[in-house]
């Protein structure tokens, strides 16, 4: 973990150099095993090391990327020879992480074109997994999982748009953390599915990989899908905790076992099981390759693929080519359908905190995963394709092995915005304590105040509990277009109300500051808002602590007379943590 390295550092006890010579000899070690794209030199690395700050976060700690992100002066491949380039721009995520005073090692091998999730569609070798001799790696992150799981590496980077960051997690027992949609920019990130990809994190242990999301975390200017979103709380509390009412496990016995294993631990640790029919779940996941999404993927890679056929490993070709035959009116109706099962599915999450699901329903070796590429790579998406797809985030925990010695995983997943709950969840079920602050480092960008962004066709909206991100009603919010500009706290004159399923903010003499999440929306949107609010809330004019005066919540002085006062808690999701703890 990082802690034990930069404890070593402090003590002396061990030698940035010194660990930096160890990941070589451990990569030579290893010789030719399919994990490396690039491999920097050493004594690179070792002249960044000797121009790093101490004091930097991430000081000497040697990391990897997937070679479908870009790094100036290493040639991107996304796995395809034929397909390289050397960008001049290193992708955003990666300058946080070398400015935190990370190590980058080198570039990591892919499923190409980050399709598939075996991690075996590779002309630079198919990964295998650490654990058990012949087993896939998982992908398409496989040389990145594999560089965590076999030690190489404390950290790495990878992506994940179907399942690439989650799958190989369980495949190698390690983490991997999948952010929510937009919280990491994908700038520099070569498209799989540009609506849909995000980068994702493999470490050793969830606070290793919630450290590294703290940093590389936060909006960027140039990065049309990034968005100001908050990390949230990790939080230790019991939680309502969904499950699948029917899992499929495609006949393994032994994963149906470990699962239920898993879940009965869960209970154990004190929090509440909910069944959950997964049916809307995985209808919205058959969208990803059945549906017209798969033309998203050509959409980057398209050109290429149609003058150079050749160069492409076969079944990343058979794949890439269905989009061809994708009509507009194909992908209207799947827009329409992917709302419908986001809106049947938004109901759930007033039942429960999160999701926890087998990361795969099943394991395969790699000769197995040649006998049927594509059938057996829809079994390994079965419990992740529809992440993305509804907006969640997810942490992919190791779950013990099963009694065939298989390693068996599980995913924990919520609505956008709730990362930290997720991380804090994942690691009490490791059985971890995570330390260090709670919020992202990064301030979204300041909203300007209401007239400005009036001016622009777009109001400010202030919510204090249900709709904010991660919250029950917060689906309705987004359906209606609002983005999510950060937080921010009230002026020192209301008081905070327990209403139930949810707070009632009154402004009162004597009170206080409160928590606030900030939405921009299009005024018919907020006209659309107001006549779905029930008695005694209603909108009105919010003074935030910098002098702005924006709409929000406000409740009706009646309806709080014998309501508990949690203006102390200065936040709906504070005073939830402590209530559920």
């Amino acid at each position: 973990m990082f802690a034990d390295l930069h404890g070593g550092y402090r003590t002396g006890a061990l030698r940035p150099s010194d660990v930096v010579a160890e990941t070589y000899r451990r990569i030579k070690e290893r010789g030719d095993d399919g994990v490396w794209i690039t491999l920097r030199q050493e004594a690179d690395v070792q002249a960044d090391l000797a121009r790093l700050d101490p004091a930097l976060p991430l000081y000497g700690v040697p990391f990897a990327v997937k070679d479908n992100i870009d790094v100036a002066g290493m040639p991107t491949t996304a796995a395809c020879p034929a397909f390289a380039y050397r960008p001049g721009r290193t992708a955003p995520l990666v300058e946080r992480l070398l400015a935190a005073g990370a190590l980058l090692v080198g570039k990591t091998n892919l499923d190409q074109f980050a399709t598939g999730l075996s991690g075996s569609r590779s002309p630079y070798g198919a990964c295998e997994s650490p654990l058990v001799p012949g087993l896939i790696s998982g992908g398409s992150s496989s040389g990145s999982a594999v560089a965590v799981a076999a030690g190489l590496v404390p950290f790495a980077i990878g992506t994940d748009t179907a399942g690439s960051g989650r799958v190989p997690a369980a495949l190698t027992g390690t983490v991997g953390l999948k952010p929510s949609r937009g919280l990491v920019p994908s700038l520099g990130i070569l498209p799989a599915c540009a609506s849909l990809d995000c980068a994702s994190v493999f470490a050793a242990s969830v606070g290793d990989a919630l450290a590294v999301l703290r940093l590389i975390a936060g909006p960027h200017p140039d990065d049309p899908w990034s968005r100001a979103l908050p990390l949230g709380r990790p939080g230790s509390g019991p939680r309502r905790v969904g499950v699948p009412r029917a899992a499929g496990f495609h006949g393994d016995g032994p994963a149906e076992a470990a699962f239920a294993g898993v879940v009965e631990r869960l209970e154990q640790l004190g929090h509440t099981t909910v069944p959950v029919d997964l049916a809307p779940f995985l209808a919205a996941g058959s969208l990803l390759y059945e549906g017209p999404w798969v033309a998203e993927r050509l959409a980057g890679v398209g050109d290429f693929v149609r003058r150079h056929p050749h160069d492409l490993h076969p079944v990343t070709r058979e794949v890439l080519s269905t989009g061809e035959g994708v009509s507009g009116v194909d992908v209207f109706r799947g827009l329409r359908r992917l709302q419908e099962l986001r809106a049947a599915v938004a109901p759930v999450w007033a039942e429960i905190d999160a999701l926890m699901v087998p990361t795969v329903p099943t394991t395969f070796t790699l000769a197995e995963m040649a006998e049927d590429p594509v059938g057996r790579n829809s079994v390994l998406g079965h419990y992740t394709t529809f992440a993305n797809l509804l907006d969640l985030a997810a942490v992919a925990v190791p779950g013990g092995l099963t009694t065939s010695g298989r390693p068996h995983g599980v995913t924990f997943l919520a609505p956008a915005g709730a990362d930290g709950l997720l991380a804090g969840l994942a690691a009490g079920f490791t059985g971890e304590r995570l330390d260090g602050p709670a919020e992202v480092p990064y301030e979204p960008p300041a909203v300007s105040g209401t007239a400005e962004a009036e001016a622009g066709g777009r109001v400010v909206l202030a919510v204090v509990g249900a709709h904010r991100t991660g919250q029950p009603l917060h689906p309705h919010l987004a359906a209606l277009g609002a983005v999510c500009a950060g937080l921010t706290r009230t002026a020192p004159v209301y008081r905070m109300y327990d209403l139930g399923d949810r707070p009632g903010l009154v402004r009162e003499a004597g009170g206080g500051t409160v928590e606030v999440e900030l939405h921009e929306l299009a005024p018919a949107a907020l006209g659309e808002l107001l006549v779905t609010i029930p008695a005694p809330l209603g909108l009105g004019t919010l003074e935030l602590a910098d002098g702005r005066r924006v709409h929000g919540f406000l409740c009706e002085s009646y309806a709080v007379a014998s309501a508990r006062d949690i203006t102390a808690y200065a936040s709906w999701p504070a005073y939830l943590a402590a209530r559920h703890a």
